[in-house]
């Protein structure tokens, strides 16, 4: 089953955003912040995806990417940005992100996304 992290502070995002993905037939595991997924990534297998909030407490998405891109086994892993802030757009490149999905989330735009690095029934 294809698996897909999902980083976000906000409770409510990420619990919408889990319970989406596994009616999909997504694996789903979910990080509060930029340390939190670091940890998870540590102690579980790659996912096919990241969903990155860009801004959150203690680690953003920015620090969580630059730690990201340091480790040579998490730097292939594909992120997408989620982010209310849409000047995002012109840094997706530079940051070494696949795609941004703005806030609030479109489904079918958050589906469009996820297939392209998901499907759910391949195994990871």
């Amino acid at each position: 089953m294809a698996r897909v992290l999902i980083v976000d502070d906000d409770f409510d995002m990420r619990d919408t955003l889990r319970d989406i993905l596994e009616d999909e037939g997504l694996g789903v595991g979910v990080a509060a912040d930029g340390l939190e997924a670091l940890a998870w990534l540590q102690s579980n297998p790659p996912p096919a995806l990241i969903l990155l909030d860009w801004m959150m407490p203690r680690c953003d998405g920015a620090e969580f990417r630059a730690r990201q891109r340091a480790s040579p086994q998490l730097a292939n892993i594909p992120v997408v940005l989620l982010t209310a802030d849409l000047r995002i757009r012109d840094q997706v490149d530079a940051l070494g992100a696949v795609d941004f999905l703005a806030k609030p989330v479109r489904l079918a735009r958050l589906l469009e996304v996820v297939r392209r690095y998901c499907d759910p029934a391949a195994s990871t």
